[in-house]
């Protein structure tokens, strides 16, 4: 006979948690919400601007910002949807849904800094004299939108919230670039600082990309999180009295955040109820110990053969 046990009392612990989470949730799918209606909305004055001033720059910008508002209304859908419990057909819940918001938005990212290099490269060797006080005030409108909506999102743990506050810290140096070469074109006939910092910032919002894509493939490839350590929790499971071994142990993670535990345990012993119980007590201060989200744990009896054999090459 052999027994599937899923942690009944772990259930509390993981009713709390997943009533903080779902706060904090909550408050990342409002600001990212607003970070979506201020970016819409000022992409839509930018495109305005950037042809009454002449500045390929702020083009360039409200392309980005157009970019950006869809990665956030995709993040903003996801997260929402993250929330939701699991149904019969994601029965882990949606919460690597947040996960696709966060790949569809790196992108996206990737494209529009592209977009970006193939618009600024050109302009280093033509360079152009846009309306220098016009900039200086999208400029100034640019900084002030995205650095409130990227305070907002910066307090947020989520990988989504993070690839998002990404895309809002590029919007903000994009608006400190224009700023400060509006401000130099103002006073100095040197049109060519616009592209070319334009640029610079672009390769430097490439290299967070690059770290996003790093911490999101792992998660994709079901790999350990890097913050657990699988042998150590195998050993200390096998400490644990009346445990022989403990063989097709796997640890994954959701969304980067809630961990997902499952493990065959071969007892040395047949355990009556009470020692049972007692057993799956110490593996769940073992699995709320490590903060795992999930965890399912079958029992084998001694001499049984496990069902899973008939995988192994």
């Amino acid at each position: 006979m052999s027994n599937t046990t899923s942690e009944a009392c772990a259930h509390d612990h993981h009713d709390h948690h997943d009533h903080h989470h779902s706060h904090h949730h909550h408050h990342a799918s409002g600001n990212i919400k607003l970070a979506f209606f201020l970016n819409l909305g000022f992409a839509v004055i930018e495109i305005a601007g950037g042809v009454l001033t002449g500045s390929t720059a702020i083009l360039a910008n409200a392309v980005h910002d157009l970019g950006d508002s869809f990665a956030l209304g995709q993040a903003w859908y996801f997260e929402r949807k993250s929330l939701e419990k699991s149904s019969p057909r994601y029965s882990y819940g949606y919460k690597r849904f947040s996960l696709l918001g966060a790949l569809i938005s790196t992108v996206v990212l990737l494209t529009s800094s592209i977009l970006v290099l193939a618009k600024a490269i050109p302009s280093i060797f033509v360079p152009h004299h846009p309306d220098a006080g016009g900039m200086i005030l999208l400029a100034v409108a640019g900084v002030t939108v995205n650095g409130i909506a990227m305070a907002r999102l910066s307090k947020d743990k989520g990988m989504n919230s993070r690839v998002v506050a990404l895309h809002l810290l590029e919007d903000v140096l994009g608006w400190v670039t224009v700023l400060i070469v509006a401000v130099i074109l103002f006073f100095w006939d040197i049109p060519v600082l616009d592209p070319v910092l334009a640029v610079m910032i672009t390769l430097y919002i490439l290299g967070g990309v690059l770290k996003n894509l790093k911490a999101m493939i792992p998660v994709f490839l079901q790999a350990v999180p890097a913050e657990l350590d699988l042998a150590a929790i195998t050993r200390e499971i096998e400490h644990i009295e009346h445990i022989h071994a403990v063989h097709h142990a796997h640890i994954w993670s959701l969304d980067g955040e809630h961990s997902v535990f499952t493990a065959h345990l071969e007892l040395n012993v047949l355990l009556d109820v009470e020692a049972y119980m007692q057993l799956k007590e110490e593996i769940r201060i073992v699995v709320k110990h490590h903060g795992l989200y999930h965890s399912t744990v079958e029992i084998e009896y001694p001499g049984e053969a496990c069902r899973n054999s008939v995988f192994e090459s």
